[in-house]
C-alpha cells in the first residue's frame, strides 16, 4: 500500500499539472497568479522545475502575440526577434527547446551542458526566497552529457535552423565536470560536439558551485582557455560558425574585470554574459533560508549586474556585446540592462514567481517604455546612459 506522504505528494502533483495545463492553454495570468503559482510553491523547488519543463516540452502554452519591430536586435551575428531570452539552467538538458520559444523568448540558452552525464550535488539543492522574490542554487552542473544533448539538438536540427532564420536563435552553456582536470579539453571538447548545432556558445566559468570553477576567470587562465575554445570554434567544419561567450560572475574585483576586459578585447571574444549568480548576501534579503550556500538569483541581483554590465560596457569601450541577465522581471528592469550596455536580456527566476505570462509583460512594458522615452527601437537604446 502507498505511504500516505507520497500518495499525497503524487495528488499534489497531478493537481498542479492540471492547473498548469489549464492555465497554459488559457493564457490566464489571473488564474497563474491566483491558483497555478501558488500551487507550484507547495511542491519542493526542483519538483516545481520538472513540472514546468515538462509543461513547457508537450507545448500546453497559448499563442503570443507577434513582436513590434521596435524590439528586433541584430547583433552576433543573427537577427533576434526581441531581445528577452531564457537564461541557462531552466532547460539544462535540452527537453523543452520549441516549447520555450513558444512561450515568447527571443532566444533560448540550454544548459549547462558537461562532456560526461553527472549528477551534480546532493539534494536538497535549490531553495525559494519568497520574501525577497529571489532563488539559492547549488545544482553544482547536474548534466546529462554532451552525448545525450547533442542527440536531442541534432533530431531538430532542420526545427531550429527555420527558427534561427525566423530571429529565435539558439544558444549553448558550456561547462566543465567536476572530476575533471583539465578544464580547457573540456571546453573544447563542447565546441567541437555543440558548437555546430548552435547558433552561439557560452564558456561558463562564473558558477559558484563547481569548486575551482571560478579560478577560470584570472587573466592567464582565461587567456589560455578562451585562446583555445576560439581556435577549435573557427575549426568547425560547419558553415555558419557559432558566436563565442565568456559568462562572468558578479562578485569580481576591479581588477578581475580590467582583466577580463582586456583579455576578451585582445582575442576577439564575440560577447559576455553579464552576471552569473552571486554568493554575496546582501543585508536587506528576509526569507528564512537566505544563508543557504549557493549562487543567489532574482530581485536582490538587479542592481548589482547592472551595475557590472555598467562597468564592462565602458571597459570594452561598448565593441563587445553583452547579454545582461540578473533580476528580471519587468519591462523597467530590461530597460535598465540596456542602458547601461546590454544589447540582450535574460531572466530565469522571475519565471518562478510569476510563470510564463511575465515573458509578454515584459515585452509590452519595455516596448511601452523605448516609446516614452524617445527610442525607436531597443538598439538605439542600448549604452544611452554612457551618452548623457
Amino acid at each position: 500500500m502507498m505511504a500516505a506522504p507520497l500518495r499525497g505528494r503524487l495528488l499534489a502533483l497531478g493537481g498542479c499539472g492540471l492547473l498548469l495545463a489549464s492555465a497554459l492553454a488559457a493564457g490566464d495570468e489571473r488564474l497563474y497568479a491566483a491558483a497555478v503559482m501558488p500551487a507550484l510553491r507547495a511542491l519542493p523547488p526542483e519538483a516545481a522545475h520538472g513540472l514546468a519543463l515538462r509543461a513547457a516540452a508537450l507545448g500546453l502554452l497559448p499563442p503570443t502575440r507577434p513582436d513590434g519591430p521596435a524590439l528586433e536586435v541584430r547583433v552576433l551575428g543573427q537577427r533576434f526577434r526581441n531581445p528577452l531570452g531564457l537564461a541557462a539552467g531552466f532547460d539544462k538538458q535540452c527537453e523543452a527547446v520549441d516549447g520555450l520559444f513558444k512561450m515568447g523568448f527571443g532566444f533560448v540558452e540550454v544548459g549547462t551542458v558537461t562532456p560526461k552525464p553527472q549528477e551534480g550535488n546532493p539534494r536538497p539543492r535549490v531553495f525559494r526566497l519568497a520574501q525577497d522574490e529571489a532563488v539559492i542554487n547549488r545544482y553544482g552542473f547536474n548534466s546529462h552529457g554532451h552525448a545525450a544533448v547533442e542527440r536531442r539538438l541534432r533530431a531538430r536540427q532542420e526545427t531550429q535552423i527555420r527558427l534561427t532564420g525566423a530571429g529565435m536563435p539558439l544558444g549553448v552553456n558550456l561547462g566543465k565536470n567536476k572530476s575533471s582536470t583539465d578544464a580547457a579539453a573540456d571546453y573544447v571538447a563542447g565546441v567541437r560536439t555543440l558548437g555546430p548545432l548552435a547558433d552561439y556558445l557560452v564558456v561558463n566559468v562564473s558558477s559558484p558551485n563547481t569548486p575551482g570553477l571560478r579560478d577560470l576567470q584570472g587573466k592567464a587562465e582565461l587567456r589560455d582557455l578562451l585562446s583555445k575554445v576560439l581556435v577549435e570554434r573557427d575549426l568547425l567544419p560547419c558553415e555558419r560558425k557559432p558566436a563565442v561567450l565568456v559568462k562572468i560572475a558578479p562578485d569580481l574585483t576591479a581588477q578581475d574585470k580590467q582583466d577580463i576586459a582586456s583579455v576578451v578585447c585582445e582575442l576577439g571574444v564575440d560577447g559576455l554574459i553579464v552576471s552569473n549568480t552571486t554568493v554575496s548576501r546582501p543585508s536587506s534579503l528576509r526569507s528564512r533560508q537566505r544563508m543557504e550556500p549557493g549562487g543567489l538569483s532574482g530581485k536582490p541581483l538587479r542592481e548589482l549586474s547592472t551595475q557590472i554590465i555598467r562597468e564592462m560596457y565602458a571597459l570594452t569601450q561598448g565593441r563587445v556585446p553583452i547579454i545582461g541577465v540578473g533580476g528580471v522581471s519587468n519591462g523597467q528592469d530590461a530597460l535598465e540592462k540596456i542602458r547601461a550596455g546590454a544589447s540582450l536580456v535574460q531572466l530565469y527566476t522571475a519565471l518562478v514567481y510569476h510563470g510564463p505570462p511575465v515573458v509578454g509583460t515584459v515585452k509590452r512594458e519595455l516596448e511601452e517604455l523605448l516609446r516614452e522615452q524617445g527610442f525607436k527601437n531597443v538598439m538605439e537604446a542600448v549604452g544611452a546612459d554612457h551618452r548623457c
